[in-house]
C-alpha cells in the first residue's frame, strides 16, 4: 500500500480508501441492497490487514446503520486508522431524508455520529452535499465543522459534491482540508475545474465512486439488472441503452488493460490516481475480495499516452 498526504495540512492516508455505502443495508432511499454484516465486518479486517487506513462512511448510510457496523468493525483498530464520516443529509421519523447544513443540525450530527461509530473523536468530518433545503450558506456550514474542531470532536474538515464557488466560501471561513467528488474514468468532469482548484489551494481530494458504482467493475452485461431494493435500478446509467453503451466503453477499456495484465477495476483505480491532485480512491465494499482485489492499483503508472487512449473512450 503507498499513502499520500491529504492536502496541505491533514495526515497521510492510504491512496485507496475503504467506502461503506452499501454496508448499510437495504431499507432506505438510496440502498444498494440487502447486505451481510458479517461480510462487511470482515471485509473491514482484510482492508485493515492489507494496509488500508483511510475509511469512509456517512451518517445516511442506512440511516446510521452504517457508521455502527463501522464502529463495530473498527474496534481495537481506531488508533490506527482516519476515520471519516459525513454530515448534512437528516431523515424523520418517516425516514424521509432532506438536507440541512446550519451550524445547529451539524453539531448534532456530529455527536450522533460518535455515539454511532463508538469513538471519542472523526478524523475527518464531511458535508455530504450543499445544502439547498435548509437555506444554510457555506459559510455557516463551515462556522460548525470549525467549533467542532475547536472542541476536539473533529480533527479535519472535509466537503462532498461541492463546486468551486462554494468551495471558495467555505475558504473564507477556515481552511478545507479535502473535498470528496465523484469521479472516475465513466465521470470526470472534475477534471475540469474542481482537481486544479484543490491542488492550487492545498486541498486533498479522495474521490468517490471511481468505478462509477459498479459500472468499471468489469462484471455487467447487457443483460445485468439490480433488484428493486438497489438505487441502481432507477438509474440511468445502469440501465437501458445507458447500460449497453457504458458496457461497450468497459469492453474497449478491457482490452487496453490487458496490455498491461491489469483487470478493468484495477486500471479505472490507476486511471483516478494517476492525476496530481488526488490524495486517495474510495472503494465501495461489500465483500472483501471488492478491497483486495483493487490494492494492485496503488502500484501502477500510468503514462500520458495510455491516459490519452482512455479519456477518447470516455468521451465516446
Amino acid at each position: 500500500m503507498k499513502y499520500r498526504k491529504l492536502g496541505k495540512n491533514g495526515p497521510e492516508i492510504s491512496v485507496i480508501g475503504f467506502g461503506s455505502w452499501a454496508i448499510g443495508g437495504a431499507g432506505w432511499a438510496s440502498a444498494w441492497g440487502d447486505q451481510d454484516d458479517q461480510s462487511s465486518i470482515e471485509s473491514v479486517r482484510a482492508a485493515l490487514d492489507a494496509g488500508v487506513t483511510f475509511y469512509d462512511t456517512a451518517a445516511v448510510y442506512g440511516l446510521g446503520y452504517s457508521e455502527e457496523i463501522m464502529g463495530k468493525a473498527l474496534k481495537g483498530s481506531r488508533d490506527k486508522v482516519v476515520l471519516a464520516t459525513k454530515c448534512g443529509l437528516v431523515w424523520n421519523e418517516d425516514n424521509v431524508i432532506s438536507k440541512n447544513g446550519t451550524y445547529d443540525s451539524v453539531i448534532r450530527e456530529a455527536e450522533a455520529s460518535l455515539r454511532r461509530l463508538g469513538t471519542d473523536y472523526i478524523d475527518l468530518y464531511q458535508m455530504h452535499w450543499p445544502d439547498t433545503d435548509a437555506n444554510a450558506p457555506a459559510e455557516e456550514t463551515m462556522r460548525a465543522m470549525d467549533k467542532l474542531v475547536q472542541d476536539g470532536k473533529i480533527r479535519y474538515v472535509g466537503v462532498s459534491n461541492y463546486n468551486v464557488s462554494l468551495l471558495e466560501e467555505s475558504l473564507a471561513v477556515r481552511h478545507v482540508d479535502s473535498l470528496q467528488p465523484p469521479y472516475s474514468i465513466l465521470r470526470p468532469a472534475a477534471e475540469k475545474e474542481l482537481l486544479p482548484f484543490c491542488l492550487e489551494r492545498g486541498i486533498g481530494v479522495v474521490a468517490y465512486s471511481p468505478l462509477t458504482s459498479g459500472l468499471l467493475s468489469g462484471n455487467y452485461t447487457y443483460d445485468t439488472t439490480f433488484p428493486s431494493n438497489d438505487w441502481r435500478s432507477r438509474n440511468a446509467a445502469h440501465t437501458g441503452e445507458g447500460l449497453r453503451k457504458n458496457v461497450d466503453r468497459v469492453e474497449k477499456l478491457r482490452v487496453i488493460a490487458s496490455r498491461y495484465d491489469l483487470t478493468v477495476p484495477q486500471f479505472a483505480i490507476a486511471y483516478v490516481l494517476a492525476h496530481p491532485a488526488l490524495t486517495s480512491a474510495i472503494v465501495g465494499v461489500r465483500k472483501p475480495s471488492h478491497i483486495l482485489g483493487v490494492l494492485p492499483a496503488a502500484d501502477i503508472t500510468l503514462d500520458e499516452a495510455v491516459l490519452a487512449e482512455i479519456r477518447a473512450i470516455a468521451a465516446e
